[in-house]
């Protein structure tokens, strides 16, 4: 669909990615466009993988996106960076999380955690960020899913003021602080590539 940007937050239960999703979604109609949200759960709470899609532009007709046509993958953590790797297209923004988060059956034994995925996902010309150092060096350990947003946004049309005006309207008053730094330290890592594979 011509004109619509199409942005994929995947990661599991307790990542923060709704919240992430939300934030986006709101920074995209303050700043004036007609946006869709979609979350896709799977057991949320128990660690299963949890899917946001946002989509804005000037007419947004679905929520949801087909394969390959995805404008970004902002993935919360690496095995589902590549679960979800096929609603990218060819050319699109690939950012990780380096985190491992194992699946049930690789806690219970039955299963294993492939050993090739970040060189697959480096392949694909993904942007690892190392979310959870750079969220315990804004002073909030629970702020990765801001750090993985300001990353987001450094490829997003959208204002700093704008974006810092949501954030602070959707954390917590008291997190405010830690989560508008964590939002800097992810843009600036991203941009600065530092975290490139």
């Amino acid at each position: 669909m011509s004109g619509v940007t199409t942005v994929v937050l995947a990661g599991v239960g307790g990542q923060g990615t709704i919240l992430a999703g939300d934030v986006l979604a709101k920074v995209a109609m303050a700043e004036g466009f007609d946006v869709r949200l979609s979350e896709v759960h799977g057991m949320a709470q128990r660690g299963g993988s949890v899917v946001t899609f946002v989509r804005f532009g000037e007419c947004v007709e679905s929520p949801v996106a087909d394969p390959g046509t995805a404008d970004h993958l902002i993935a919360f953590e690496v095995i589902e960076a590549a679960r979800q790797l096929p609603l990218l297209r060819p050319d699109g923004r690939l950012v990780v999380n380096q985190r491992v988060v194992p699946p049930l059956p690789v806690l219970t034994g039955a299963a294993a955690v492939p050993g090739d995925l970040e060189a697959a996902l480096a392949a694909q010309g993904a942007i690892f960020i190392d979310a959870d150092a750079l969220a315990c060096e804004a002073g909030s350990s629970k702020s990765a899913n801001i750090v993985l947003v300001g990353a987001a946004s450094a490829g997003l049309p959208f204002s700093e003021a704008t974006w810092a005006e949501a954030i602070a309207a959707r954390v917590p008053p008291a997190t405010v602080e830690a989560n508008l730094r964590a939002f800097q330290l992810g843009k600036e890592a991203c941009l600065r590539g530092a975290c490139r594979s």
